[in-house]
C-alpha cells in the first residue's frame, strides 16, 4: 500500500491513532457496495458510522444476519484495558476487541473517519492500527445555565458528536436548571426534569458516553436565591452563596443532589461545584478551611454509595489545608485558563497530596465573538502535556462557558475536538496542520477553504489582541463615539480585521459541508460581527470627521458641502442600524439550531438597544441639520449633538 495514501488518511483522523502501519496490498479496499457488519456489532458505533458514511455519499453499511459472512470481522483479543486494534486489507476489515467496554466502539469511530476519496471512488487504505487513549476520562463540561440551553435533540446530537471524537463523558453544568418539583418556577425559562436527565444519560450510554451531572451546591446559586422562597438560605441577601451555617441549606440540597445523581445512575462521579465561594466570610458564616470542607463533606454524603464527589480546585489552591479535611475519594477538577507556560504548579499540589484529579482547560469561547482559538489550543496543549503521567490523573474535563449568555455551542467544536485529540493521543496535536485535519474530519470535506476560514477567524482574534484586556464581545456592544472606545480603535488595524473577516464570509456565505453544516452558522455570524465591529469603530471616527467638516464650512446657510457632510454622517449611523438589523436574524437562526428560546430575548435586547442608539444618532444629526444649520446658520460642537462623545 503506498505510504502516502496512509499518511493522507491519517491526516484526516481526530484523534489520530497512536500506531499506524501500512499493510501490503496492491490496492485499497473499495467501498463500492454496502459494507457488511456482523449482527452483534456495537450498536452506537455502527449508527455513527452509518450516519457519517451516508452523509458523505458512501454506500450505507448494513448488518449481515447469520449465516451471511460479514466484511468486518470481530476478533476478541487477550489485550486488556481500553483501546482497540483495526486492520484493513484489500478483502476485509478486522476489529480487535480488547477488554475495555468501549473498545469496539472506538474502533468503529476510527473506521468511520478512515475512508478517503481517490480517483472518484471511496476507499479504505490498507492499514494496521493499534490504539489506546492517553487519558482514561475525556469529558466535556457544557454550561447550560447562563443563557444558551440545549434542546433535547441538540443535546443528543452534541453527545453523538463527542462520541465520534472518542470523548466518553458529557457533564452539563447546572446552577438552577434542574426542574425541582418543590419550586419548578426556579428553572424557568429553561430546565431539565429529572426524567429528561435520565433520558439523556441513557442515550449517552448507547454511545459509551457517561453523563456526569455537574450541580452547583455552594456558590453560583443566585438564580435560586433571588426567589424569596430560598432567599433565607443565602449568605448575603439574595446572594450567590448558600450559607453553610444554616441547616436549611442541606434540607434544600439533599433532594436536589440525590435526584440529579439518581437520574444519571449508574455514574462514577457527580460534580458538586464549590468553586468561587467569594462571599464566604462576608456574611453570617466564617471563612475557614473547615467550613469549606464541612460543606463538601455534608453534600458528598448525599451521593449514592460508590459515586465519587468532584469539586473545583480554586479554594484548594488558595488553601491546600482543605485537602486534609475532605475524603480521599474526592476528585479534584483543576481548572485554569489562558496560555500559561506551565500548569504544573496547579497539578502537582493535588497529585502530591494523593488525590485523584482531572484537568479542566477551556474553549475560550466566553465573552468572545468567536472563540479565541489560539488561547484555547495553547491552554489545552500545555495543560494536557503537564497532566499526562501525573500521579492520580484521571483525565481531562474540557470546559465550555457562556458567561455573557451569548456564545454558541456550535462555535466551540474546533477547540473541543482539539481537546479530544490531546486527551487521547500520546503525542501533541500538530498545530500547523490542525485546521486542515479538523476540517476534513469534522466537516467531511477536502476543501481547504474551511481550514482557511478557521485560520482567518483565529488571525482576527490576534489582531484584536493589540488592545489587550477588552473582550471582543464587550467592544462590539460599546458606543463607537465614546472617546475611550475610539482611543482603543486607534491601536487596531481595522482594515486588516475587515479584510480577514470578509475573506471568511466569501466562503462560508454559501458553504454547505456534508457534515456538521450547523457549525458554519457561528463562523458566518462571527465573521459578520468581526467585520461590523471594525466598521462601527471606523464609523465612530468617520461620522465625526464628516460632521466636523460640515461645521467648519457652516459659515453661512445653504452651503451644499455642509448638507452633504451632514447627510453622510447620518447615513453612517443608518449603516450601523441596518447592519445590526441584518445580523440579528442570522444569529437567531444559529441559536435556534441548538438552544431553546428561553435565553434568547435577553440577547436580542442588545441588538435592539444598539440599533436604537444608531437611529438616535441619525436623528440627532438630522435635528442639527434642520434646527441648527437651517434655522440658525450654525452647527453646535459634535459633543453637543452626540452626548456620548464627551
Amino acid at each position: 500500500m503506498p505510504t502516502f495514501l496512509v499518511a493522507l488518511a491519517l491526516a484526516a483522523l481526530v484523534p489520530q491513532p497512536n500506531s499506524v502501519d501500512a499493510t501490503a496490498c496492491a490496492a485499497p479496499y473499495v467501498l463500492d457496495r454496502p459494507l457488511r457488519f456482523a449482527a452483534g456489532t456495537d450498536r452506537g458505533g455502527f449508527e455513527l458510522l452509518r450516519e457519517r458514511w451516508s452523509a458523505l455519499g458512501i454506500p450505507a453499511p448494513v448488518l449481515a444476519p447469520p449465516p451471511a459472512i460479514a466484511d468486518v470481522r470481530r476478533l476478541r483479543t487477550s489485550a486488556g484495558g481500553d483501546g482497540y486494534d483495526l486492520t484493513v486489507t484489500r478483502r476485509d476489515v478486522a476489529i480487535g476487541i480488547r477488554s475495555g467496554s468501549a473498545s469496539e466502539f472506538d474502533a468503529l469511530a476510527t473506521l468511520a473517519q478512515l475512508p478517503q476519496r481517490t480517483n472518484g471512488q471511496w476507499t479504505l487504505p490498507c492499514v494496521r492500527i493499534a490504539d489506546a487513549p492517553a487519558l482514561r476520562w475525556r469529558v466535556l463540561s457544557d454550561d447550560v445555565s447562563r443563557g444558551p440551553f440545549p434542546t433535547m435533540a441538540y443535546a443528543k446530537q452534541r453527545i453523538r458528536t463527542l462520541a465520534s471524537l472518542k470523548m466518553n463523558g458529557w457533564s452539563p453544568y447546572m446552577e438552577h436548571v434542574v426542574v425541582d418539583p418543590r419550586a419548578p418556577y426556579v428553572a424557568w425559562p429553561n430546565g431539565y426534569t429529572l426524567a429528561q436527565l435520565g433520558e439523556l444519560a441513557g442515550y449517552a450510554r448507547r454511545y459509551h458516553v457517561t453523563l456526569i451531572p455537574e450541580q452547583q451546591t455552594f456558590a453560583h446559586m443566585h438564580e435560586t436565591l433571588k426567589w424569596e422562597t430560598y432567599a433565607p438560605l443565602a449568605e448575603l441577601p439574595h446572594g450567590y452563596l448558600l450559607a453553610e451555617s444554616d441547616p436549611r441549606t442541606y434540607t434544600y440540597l439533599a433532594p436536589l443532589v440525590r435526584g440529579v445523581a439518581g437520574a444519571a445512575m449508574p455514574v462514577p462521579f457527580v460534580h458538586l461545584g464549590a468553586d468561587e465561594p467569594l462571599d464566604l466570610g462576608r456574611g453570617r458564616t466564617p471563612r475557614t478551611p473547615q467550613v469549606f470542607a464541612d460543606h463538601v463533606n455534608r453534600v458528598a454524603a448525599m451521593l449514592p454509595a460508590g459515586v465519587r464527589p468532584m469539586i473545583w480546585d480554586d479554594a484548594i489552591q488558595k488553601d491546600p489545608s482543605i485537602l486534609g479535611l475532605i475524603p480521599r475519594s474526592t476528585v479534584v477538577v483543576t481548572f485554569h485558563y489562558g496560555a500559561e507556560r506551565s500548569f504544573r504548579g496547579y497539578v502537582d499540589p493535588i497529585a502530591n497530596a494523593g488525590f485523584d484529579q482531572m484537568i479542566a482547560p477551556g474553549a475560550a469561547n466566553w465573552n468572545e465573538i468567536y472563540p479565541d482559538l489560539e488561547t484555547a489550543y495553547a491552554n489545552v496543549a500545555r495543560f494536557g502535556a503537564d497532566a499526562k503521567g501525573a500521579r492520580g490523573m484521571l483525565g481531562m474535563f474540557m470546559t465550555v462557558w457562556h458567561d455573557d449568555g451569548e456564545s454558541l455551542y456550535e462555535a466551540t467544536w474546533p477547540a473541543v475536538a482539539y481537546a479530544a485529540a490531546t486527551a487521547w493521543q500520546t503525542r501533541p496535536v500538530d498545530d500547523a496542520a490542525w485546521h486542515r485535519t479538523f476540517a476534513r474530519a469534522f466537516f467531511g470535506s477536502d476543501d481547504p477553504a474551511y481550514a482557511a476560514d478557521l485560520d482567518g477567524l483565529q488571525a482576527i482574534r490576534l489582531l484584536l489582541r493589540a488592545d489587550e484586556g477588552d473582550a471582543p464581545d464587550y467592544l462590539f456592544w460599546r458606543d463607537p463615539f465614546d472617546p475611550r472606545v475610539q482611543a482603543r480603535a486607534a491601536r487596531l488595524d481595522l482594515a486588516a480585521i475587515r479584510t480577514r473577516a470578509e475573506a471568511v464570509l466569501a466562503h462560508v456565505w454559501t458553504a454547505r459541508p456534508p457534515l456538521h453544516a450547523d457549525a458554519v452558522a457561528p463562523m458566518t455570524v462571527g465573521a459578520l460581527r468581526y467585520d461590523h465591529l471594525a466598521r462601527r469603530l471606523q464609523i465612530g471616527k468617520e461620522a465625526r470627521d464628516y460632521y466636523d467638516d460640515a461645521r467648519a464650512h457652516a459659515t453661512k446657510r445653504n452651503v451644499g458641502s455642509v448638507y452633504r457632510s451632514l447627510n453622510v454622517a447620518k447615513y453612517l449611523c443608518w449603516e450601523m442600524r441596518d447592519a445590526l438589523a441584518a445580523i440579528e436574524p442570522l444569529y437567531v437562526r444559529a441559536w435556534r439550531a441548538e438552544s431553546t428560546d428561553g435565553g434568547l430575548p435577553r440577547i436580542l435586547v442588545h441588538y435592539h438597544a444598539a440599533a436604537a442608539d444608531a437611529q438616535r444618532c441619525a436623528d440627532r444629526l438630522d435635528t442639527a441639520a434642520r434646527e441648527d444649520y437651517d434655522g440658525a446658520g450654525t452647527l453646535p460642537p459634535w459633543e453637543t449633538v452626540i452626548p456620548s462623545a464627551k
